[in-house]
């Protein structure tokens, strides 16, 4: 069995220089104020280090000093560059952790903890890799921003008018999860749900929605018109069943205006769309009258209403069973 990789050479080898300072001297080299920094380095989510620790690289002093120029120079407030530091920080958490668990599923049993040889090995990959990955990162942000402005315009009413954004947002929930989970090791889990999720996002982002979050059993996705939302669910479901290792879906979609914070959405119509999920028969789509509404001359659609349900905290509405005109 080889030794355990050194701590220090592969944090230097992924932050791609020598680590020569402490927090006092970066703050110093970067020439800000240590209450920006401290604030900075929180929200990109860095854990705490003693003042006389050397823990920072010309890259992080770099980065200190542009960050900062972005509120002098790039006409930003401060909360404003802020908030968007978070952001990226809780992004990037959120995808590095993931691709560690793939390296670590993938070279190791996951019901064991990584040996030497697994880390040693991971070690080498981050090596051989990560210059290849960081643009590749870099150009998905770029798409993504892109995507996401493209979507702003499309979405205001007319020039000179205030933006309304309506939106269709709907939810795909794995049906018996729980007792699935049971009948599965941690390894099949976790096959089940990137499959599911990956699934789910390959029907969303094709058909032009965006896949807001995933919660495991469920993913939550939004469109900008009604039309593409209801292509959406109806395809996910029917992607799902046609996939034998995935069991059956749940879906609940409606219509109307959304709140955008944080990446995430908010509002009733949201609410609306999860409470029609719990709704929903397995296989099958269900949508609020708004929805049903905006589809009402669309010959692609077929939709019919059901017995009015109550919903907690929405009081009673009106749901509709949405199909393809062959599937009536």
């Amino acid at each position: 069995m080889s030794e355990l990789p050194d701590p220090r050479r592969l944090e230097e080898l992924l932050l791609g220089g020598e680590l020569r300072f402490t927090s006092p001297a970066a703050i110093e080299a970067a020439g800000v104020s240590e209450e920006f920094a401290r604030r900075l380095w929180r929200g990109l989510g860095f854990p705490h280090v003693p003042d006389d620790m050397v823990a920072f690289t010309e890259g992080d002093v770099s980065a200190l000093a542009k960050v900062a120029g972005l509120g002098q120079t790039g006409g930003l407030d401060q909360e404003i560059v802020l908030r968007m530091v978070r952001a990226v920080g809780q992004t990037m958490a959120r995808l590095a952790k993931w691709q560690i668990d793939i390296l670590v599923e993938t070279l190791s049993d996951p019901l064991e903890p990584p040996d030497a040889d697994t880390l040693r090995l991971i070690t080498d990959n981050a090596e051989s890799h990560i210059a290849e990955l960081e643009p590749l990162i870099v150009h998905a942000w770029r798409r993504q921003l892109a995507a996401e402005a493209t979507r702003l315009l499309t979405s205001q009413d007319s020039v000179g008018r205030s933006p309304t954004l309506r939106a269709a947002v709907g939810f795909a929930d794995l049906v018996a999860f729980t007792r699935t989970s049971r009948d599965l090791d941690e390894r099949e889990l976790a096959r089940l749900v990137e499959r599911f999720e990956e699934t789910t996002s390959d029907v969303v982002t094709g058909h032009g929605g965006r896949v807001v979050k995933t919660l495991g059993d469920e993913v939550l996705f939004s469109a900008g018109t009604a039309r593409t939302g209801a292509e959406i669910g109806l395809s996910v479901a029917e992607a799902v069943r046609e996939d034998s290792g995935i069991p059956d879906v749940r879906v609940g979609m409606a219509y109307g205006p959304v709140l955008p914070l944080r990446g995430d959405v908010f509002g009733t119509t949201v609410n609306l769309a999860s409470r029609l999920t719990t709704m929903a028969r397995p296989g099958t789509a269900l949508v609020d009258a708004r929805l049903a509404a905006e589809l009402r001359d669309d010959e692609a659609y077929d939709l019919a209403r059901i017995t009015r349900r109550r919903a907690h905290g929405l009081g009673m509405i009106q749901p509709y069973v949405l199909r393809r005109p062959e599937d009536r």
